[in-house]
């Protein structure tokens, strides 16, 4: 291949984006595929691979950032490889956040380049994922599909609040990232800020659930001159007014071909897979989702490339590849291990089934039966009381569990919880768990040995779901059974009054698994999580802690006939045997 490394390239203000091209030796005019992210492009390139072979995510010199694809198997299936830094980073001028028709102007300089066709596509996940969905609402008309495999936020932009956080809850992935950054950041002696920010960073000063992360309340005495991101999202904890209606415009100028995904790790920092359903789901375009196992793919990424060489083949050179003429839903179910196909997402022969949050910790699908049969006693609540992370590392839940399952159960799709709960604070955190437990044959007789379930039982986590009691205001216009969709905006935060009786509705972001036969579906609700190294870092690469209340509180769960908690899980039908009896 030919290598023009830190290529100039001038944007239509003047501003410079530095650029390396990776194309093949034979002469020629060839489709380009064009990445672009903040991760620095020095470590995307042919010569990392050939030092850093393929490391899994629990390697050592795993490292999230080695993301814009094999240069060297695009090159050899015909493509030219581009990789571009975004203005404000690394070696590129400019500010970040001033980029709105840089896209654009970079696929439109390609297309003027000898070894282009002018025919565009574009690669890389994660955050060279992000900016795809950016380049097509930009709208070049060079730009023929793009392939946004664990891609960003959707609603507010790349790190749009709603996505990143659902339910309001905010977690410390853009500290955790802040390692990785190539931003421009000038630090100085803190100044004033315009009076309106200076009263919210003030207010947010004032935050003992932050002050209680001193590695949080160290950003916010910098004033967003370092990890601006998370310093953002603690100085406004919402939703931007508009961001949903503005995004709701952009999914509308999207309009080109896209495949996009994630995996079933991406439910701990929420943005990958939310991201992609959200564009999925909303954007009018032909389209293709693929939704992947539990583990991260390897760096330097060079997963899926087969689908993604295919896709381009495909929209880039009008090779009749078969890709559109397969389902575009492909999930990998846990559990049974193994893919399987759907014509949507959420799959349109799920069967939405309750299961009743019930006594002795149990999980149920038949509903409580009213007071009048049960007496007074039915309606007492389940109890917790947590402390907060200052005094304590353990824990606290409630947990409810079916009974060991008489046969295979598949769930597969987004999950909501309906929870009617009081709290003695004005305020906390829903910290929702989804596990697959077993297996186990335990009846719970009165035999020794059988009256308890075992505290050995193997348990896998599935999946999460967030929500922070304040912001449980809903949008019921947007809102769908498998999906509440909360309004998160300033105006509509509002304290829980304690000891009131409140339903909540919780999101838990989808998951696909096969829950065997003789293994239990279980809940966890509980409302802190910690950080599991010291210096408030984390042991596992891509698992953000949340910020938790400095406060003690107590949480009474109700789960009888008039509050009737309950999770609503999409239940998929076994596939029938072709194999004759």
């Amino acid at each position: 291949m030919i290598e023009e490394r830190d290529i100039s390239v001038a944007m239509r203000d003047g501003t410079r984006l530095a650029v390396d091209v990776y194309r093949p030796v034979v002469p020629g005019r060839y489709p380009v595929l064009y990445a672009s992210a903040l991760h620095n492009k020095d470590i995307q390139g042919p010569d990392i691979a050939d030092i850093l072979p393929p490391q899994p995510a629990h390697a050592p010199l795993w490292f999230g950032p080695i993301e814009a694809g094999d240069t060297r198997r695009f090159i050899a299936n015909g493509y030219v490889h581009v990789i571009a830094q975004p203005r404000g980073s690394a070696k590129s001028e400019g500010h970040y956040g001033h980029e709105d028709t840089d896209h654009y102007d970079l696929i439109e300089w390609i297309t003027q380049q000898p070894w282009s066709n002018g025919k565009v596509g574009m690669v890389g996940i994660s955050g060279y994922a992000g900016e795809q969905w950016r380049a097509a609402a930009q709208g070049h008309p060079a730009l023929k599909a793009i392939f946004p495999y664990d891609a960003c936020s959707a609603y507010g932009g790349m790190f749009g609040f709603r996505d990143f956080n659902p339910g309001g809850v905010l977690h410390t992935f853009p500290y955790l990232l802040d390692v990785f950054s190539t931003v421009h950041e000038s630090r100085d002696r803190p100044g004033e800020l315009p009076a309106a920010e200076e009263e919210l960073w003030r207010l947010a000063m004032r935050n003992p659930d932050y002050k209680q992360y001193i590695n949080l309340y160290n950003i916010l005495t910098q004033k967003g001159q370092r990890t601006f991101i998370m310093y953002l999202m603690m100085t406004h904890p919402w939703e931007f007014d508009g961001s949903v209606e503005r995004t709701e415009e952009i999914f509308k100028k999207i309009k080109i071909p896209f495949y996009t995904g994630s995996g079933a790790y991406a439910y701990t920092y929420k943005l990958h897979w939310l991201g992609a359903q959200h564009y999925f789901q909303n954007v009018d375009a032909p389209k293709k989702l693929l939704f992947t196992g539990p583990a991260h793919l390897e760096r330097p990424f060079h997963q899926y490339h087969d689908e993604i060489i295919r896709w381009y083949d495909h929209w880039l050179k009008e090779q009749n590849t078969g890709i559109m003429d397969e389902p575009p839903v492909r999930y990998w179910v846990m559990g049974a291990n193994e893919w399987r196909t759907g014509t949507d997402w959420p799959l349109p022969e799920t069967q939405w089934t309750k299961y009743y949050l019930s006594h002795w910790e149990t999980l149920s699908t038949e509903a409580p039966r009213p007071a009048s049969g049960v007496g007074a006693a039915a309606r007492e609540p389940d109890v917790f009381t947590q402390m907060p992370v200052t005094r304590t590392t353990k824990v606290e839940r409630l947990r409810y569990m079916t009974d060991p399952l008489p046969h295979d159960v598949t769930v597969a799709g987004p999950i909501t919880l309906t929870l009617y709960a009081a709290i003695d604070q004005d305020d906390t955190n829903w910290i929702i768990v989804l596990k697959d437990v077993g297996p186990d044959v335990s009846v719970r007789t009165a035999r020794e040995g059988e009256r308890d379930v075992p505290s050995s039982l193997p348990e896998r986590e599935l999946t999460r779901g967030w929500l922070k009691a304040s912001y449980r205001a809903l949008d019921e216009k947007r809102s769908k059974p498998w999906e509440p969709f909360h309004k998160l905006t300033r105006n509509t935060i509002a304290p829980v009054k304690p000891g009131e009786v409140v339903e909540y509705r919780i999101q838990i972001l989808a998951t696909a698994n096969q829950f065997k036969a003789g293994h239990r579906i279980r809940l966890d609700i509980t409302s802190m999580d910690v950080p599991t190294g010291t210096g408030a870092m984390t042991n596992v690469e891509y698992i953000p802690y949340h910020v938790c209340s400095s406060k003690t509180v107590t949480h009474k769960i109700y789960r009888d006939a008039e509050r009737p908690s309950h999770l609503l899980l999409p239940i998929i039908p076994e596939p029938t045997d072709p194999r004759p009896a």
